[in-house]
């Protein structure tokens, strides 16, 4: 299996790596709607059988769930995957749909603890701030996790969601190894000015939402939307609206005959894809039953040919005007 270094890191991860959003959860406020615990966890196991061997999860997923989740497929097998985690995402006790931002020390260092204890590990291989959020609080977030990484808590240390000047402010307090942006055919907003400068600086970049939100697995229509649970987040997402998917359609069809072609599906393109793009390190999967699995790791095989990537990138243009969504803020 292959392995790829992470930034200056001496992590070295599978292109594809299992992300855990869905497995939060449902009821409360970025819910994919109701979600059975044990299939999560059978999810983890075939992720380790196919041989991805990185998980990503954080600890708003469910309001701690999903870590929670993991941490009991952890106990069921003798296999260590690597695991990405996050913080600076806060929530009051027993409210469900109130989540916001706090990067102060305390915060950080406690919530590293209870994310520790929910997955039931002694050290967090990647721990990254998962929201530049308060932007004020930035700098005093990253000294607090190079505090944990001398307490032994965290290996090495990455953000989400940075723009260029705040992977550099956070920079200026201690080495940044990774950045997690949203990076997928649909939403290529990163190669504007992060990715370029992530490449020059040697840090990592594991994208999530690989597949747009299930949107370039080409099983999304307006019927699908509509039987969506009342509580999955999707629903109200400008992509998954009647005229974007109108508007999609012939490109998922493209994509589709670009799938058949080379005998694979159009979940495994759409990774493949991503992890082909200079300065990739990996790409996240998200899954929440086994039978979701077998396309993230099957994808991890999968090689573009310059032809391929030229007419994806043809089908799939970066708008000249796109902003990364951290630049926004």
């Amino acid at each position: 299996m292959e392995l790829r270094t992470l930034g200056s890191s001496d992590l070295q991860l599978t292109p594809v790596g299992l992300g855990t959003w869905a497995m939060g959860g449902g009821d409360w406020k970025a819910s994919w709607g109701p979600q059975d615990d044990q299939a999560s966890v059978d999810t983890v196991h075939a992720a380790l059988d196919a041989g991805i061997n990185w998980i990503d999860t954080a600890a708003v997923y469910g309001l701690g769930h999903a870590e929670t989740v993991v941490g009991r497929a952890l106990k069921e097998t003798a296999r260590r995957p690597l695991i990405a985690t996050k913080c600076g995402r806060v929530w009051p006790e027993g409210v469900r749909d109130q989540i916001h931002g706090r990067l102060t020390a305390d915060s950080v260092r406690a919530e590293c603890e209870a994310s520790l204890r929910r997955l039931g590990v002694d050290t967090i291989d990647l721990y990254q701030i998962h929201w530049p959020d308060p932007d004020d609080q930035i700098e005093e977030a990253w000294q607090a996790i190079a505090g944990l990484i001398e307490a032994g808590k965290v290996r090495h240390a990455g953000v989400s969601n940075f723009s260029v000047a705040q992977l550099q402010r956070a920079q200026a307090v201690a080495p940044v190894v990774s950045l997690q942006p949203r990076y997928n055919l649909l939403q290529r907003e990163l190669e504007h000015g992060v990715l370029p400068f992530c490449r020059q600086q040697n840090i990592g970049v594991v994208g999530y939402s690989s597949m747009a939100k299930g949107l370039l697995t080409g099983k999304v229509t307006s019927g699908w939307v509509a039987a969506l649970p009342a509580d999955d987040h999707r629903r109200g997402e400008e992509l998954y609206q009647p005229d974007a998917l109108e508007a999609l359609a012939p490109k998922l069809a493209a994509l589709r005959d670009l799938a058949v072609g080379h005998k694979v599906s159009r979940v495994e393109i759409a990774l493949a894809w991503s992890f082909h793009q200079p300065g990739l390190t990996s790409a996240i999967g998200g899954a929440r039953r086994p039978e979701q699995v077998s396309p993230l790791a099957a994808a991890m095989h999968v090689r573009l040919s310059a032809d391929d990537l030229q007419m994806l990138d043809a089908l799939f243009p970066l708008a000249a005007d796109a902003v990364a969504p951290a630049a926004r803020k």
